[in-house]
């Protein structure tokens, strides 16, 4: 009788826990929303993909999603994903950066933080072959607080300097106690950040590349001291720099 009550409770737990792990899949299954969808050719073969950038949000932060990911539906009936970070919000372009006449994807995903930064991917999927072009690295650089209100940017690729008169933020800089008689109370770095956007754009003879906006900031994340643009172009595997432009930015 005891195992015929325990082989009871065991069926019914069982299938409790199978209901309510189908439950959870339906409640899993149904948190997938479609960003954007659109239908082209990114294989080579003359027929069109159904390429889909989805998200899974969080249950509590609808406005932030843990997943991202590229599900694109191919012309031989397979599909093929591509993972993306996390982000508050994400955005996907087609178009052909390493020049072999076949679009590829690129994504961005936004973090989300107050820094503005942005993580982007680029993937092709010609002859059906999935491949990972990869994107620029942020630029390299030195930059640091000088001595009277002046701030210092070096380049690590082309080895520029560029400096920069801060006197429009001196009150605020003696204030927080950066500063002492125009003298450093220590040596003080900027932050250099990553890009806060990647965007393709059109370069000579028909090609297109990309386009990277850094932002380098001061004593806070709102103390833009400078804007530092990079153009890339994507040849023989690689990306090649192939123009860089330093802006300063006013005080607000």
């Amino acid at each position: 009788m005891k195992k015929e009550i325990l082989l009871v409770i065991t069926s019914f737990f069982l299938i409790s826990l199978t209901a309510i792990t189908g439950v959870y899949a339906l409640e899993e299954k149904a948190k997938v929303v479609t960003i954007s969808k659109e239908e082209a050719d990114i294989t080579g073969d003359k027929k069109s993909e159904v390429i889909s950038l989805k998200g899974i949000p969080y249950q509590d932060e609808a406005s932030y999603l843990k997943k991202v990911f590229i599900e694109v539906t191919a012309s031989n009936m397979k599909t093929y994903t591509f993972p993306l970070d996390s982000g508050s919000k994400a955005a996907l372009q087609l178009v052909d950066l390493n020049h072999d006449k076949v679009k590829d994807m690129f994504a961005t995903v936004f973090t989300g933080g107050s820094g503005g930064i942005v993580v982007n991917y680029l993937y092709s999927l010609k002859d059906f072959v999935h491949t990972d072009l990869t994107v620029p690295d942020p630029l390299e650089m030195d930059a640091n607080f000088l001595n009277g209100y002046k701030a210092e940017i070096k380049l690590a690729q082309s080895g520029k300097t560029y400096l920069f008169d801060l006197k429009d933020r001196k009150k605020y800089y003696k204030t927080l106690g950066l500063y002492y008689k125009g003298k450093l109370n220590e040596p003080t770095e900027l932050a250099v950040n990553g890009f806060n956007s990647l965007k393709p754009i059109q370069l000579e003879e028909g090609k297109i590349g990309l386009k990277g906006c850094q932002r380098v900031t001061g004593v806070a994340n709102a103390d833009t001291i400078a804007i530092v643009e990079s153009t890339w172009n994507y040849d023989r595997g690689q990306w090649n720099l192939i123009n860089t432009e330093v802006k300063q930015e006013k005080a607000n």
